[in-house]
């Protein structure tokens, strides 16, 4: 390697700034993180850094750099446009054993800046040995949308009790089990949740008896409509965490890939009119699980308060004080209305959205379709593919006009994705010609409108 990577100390060191433009005060920003003691040397200062001055360690030297500017530094920075001035601080800082860094030009540097992932006390440094510092922040982005940004509180908490477990578990190898178990469970978890004082008066439980058996924790998470990018960050993380998986037939393989991978994948789904599974069935074996330890993951389909039964299941756990988590998911709704150019609210169309399940109670939909055929809002149905032409027919008979635009989408947000766009009196027979299965979401409203002129997901 071209580089080793050190963290440096600079906390009340001085560091040399050459430069006072906007190239500069990134740099600058960074010093200041560190807390380095900083003086900025350049003929012109720009406004942005002398803002900065009276609430920071800067000292402001409004001149030409001098030889004499580097005496007692441990760091320089030449962020100058003068290639001539650049150069000359790289040889003087050389010379002198004073790490140096010249922006954009790798050839006199000393050392980096790297690309970094501040999680402090934890931290994650990246570079490309100058060579394609862009890559370099994609690399750290990825890595910061899979770390919590409760990391560092997490670091901080095993530094209070280092050495309280150091005394309590002798043994090398338990206390690494220990920590792991600290660092992929449940303690993790509050602290993620920013619950610090449960936190400690866990970890101060286990240690008073590291051998006990615990208590599982369930995590009822949103799997969103079907693209794995739309998953949220802790639902992500959770996914890696589970040692089971309970899921139904709307999640996506896509997004069910996700999960870890050598967690047990139990199916759970129901159609309409086959429930192999029943809700109590499903209930019961995420009760079951938690309470033999496991880490339980009941993944859903768009978001699970939403026509998702997910309220059932955490009173169920609830009752038998069982610890869950819920992270929300995009209900199918905004993700395939996004996806397909239909914005469920648009202030020349619909002021109000109603979101309503169109799942047939044998053979019949029992709504209150007067309140339905209100003008200006945009109607939702989750399910309503077998209940299409019941729909179109009772919004018609109780009021609607047969030309209200109506869409059915099948498998929205995915590479499968179908947008049918009709009316409510055309709709059902270009759905059935078209041979549409589920999983589908149907709009109705004038918002149907906007779809040639809005819709971006290529099909």
């Amino acid at each position: 390697m071209n580089f080793l990577p050190l963290f440096h100390d600079l906390r009340g060191r001085r560091c040399v700034m050459v430069g006072g433009g906007e190239i500069a005060l990134r740099k600058l920003r960074q010093l200041i993180a560190a807390g380095a003691a900083i003086e900025v040397i350049a003929p012109e200062i720009s406004p942005s850094i002398r803002n900065l001055a009276p609430e920071q360690p800067l000292t402001l030297t409004c001149r030409k750099f001098e030889d004499s500017d580097l005496n007692g530094a441990v760091l320089v920075i030449a962020a100058t446009n003068d290639t001539a001035v650049n150069r000359r601080v790289s040889e003087l800082a050389q010379a002198s054993n004073i790490a140096v860094n010249v922006v954009d030009s790798p050839e006199l540097c000393s050392v980096i800046f790297p690309s970094i992932v501040d999680r402090s006390p934890i931290q994650i440094a990246i570079s490309s040995a100058g060579t394609a510092p862009v890559l370099a922040r994609m690399l750290r982005t990825r890595l910061e949308s899979s770390m919590p940004a409760a990391y560092g509180k997490l670091a901080a908490l095993a530094g209070k009790y280092r050495e309280q477990v150091k005394h309590k578990i002798a043994d090398g190898i338990s206390r690494k089990a220990f920590w792991e178990d600290v660092f992929d469970g449940d303690i993790a978890e509050l602290v993620y949740a920013e619950k610090i004082s449960e936190a400690e008066s866990r970890i101060q439980q286990k240690l008073s008896n590291p051998t006990s058996n615990k208590l599982g924790e369930v995590y009822l998470v949103g799997g969103g409509p079907g693209d794995p990018d739309l998953l949220t960050f802790r639902a992500l993380r959770l996914m890696q965490k589970a040692d089971i998986v309970l899921y139904d037939r709307l999640v996506s393989k896509e997004v069910l890939a996700l999960v870890r991978r050598d967690a047990v994948l139990i199916y759970v789904g129901k159609t309409a009119g086959d429930h192999p599974v029943t809700q109590d069935n499903i209930n019961e074996k995420l009760a079951e699980f938690a309470l033999q330890g496991k880490r339980v993951l009941r993944l859903k389909g768009g978001d699970p308060f939403i026509f998702g039964r997910g309220g059932e299941e955490i009173s169920h756990l609830a009752e038998q004080g069982i610890p869950f988590q819920v992270v929300p998911g995009i209900t199918a709704a905004s993700g395939c209305a996004s996806y397909a150019g239909m914005p469920l609210t648009h202030r020349d169309f619909a002021q109000s959205v109603r979101f309503i399940t169109g799942h047939l109670k044998e053979n019949s939909l029992d709504l209150n379709w007067q309140d339905l055929v209100s003008p200006n809002q945009t109607l939702v149905f989750y399910m309503g593919l077998s209940g299409l032409e019941s729909i179109c027919r009772e919004l018609i008979r109780h009021g609607k006009a047969p030309e209200t635009p109506a869409a059915l989408i099948e498998k929205g947000t995915t590479v499968n994705q179908r947008v049918f766009v009709g009316d409510l009196k055309t709709l059902p027979e270009m759905v059935r010609d078209a041979n549409a299965k589920a999983p589908t979401l149907i709009i109705v409203g004038d918002v149907v409108k906007l779809h040639e002129k809005l819709s971006w997901f290529k099909q």
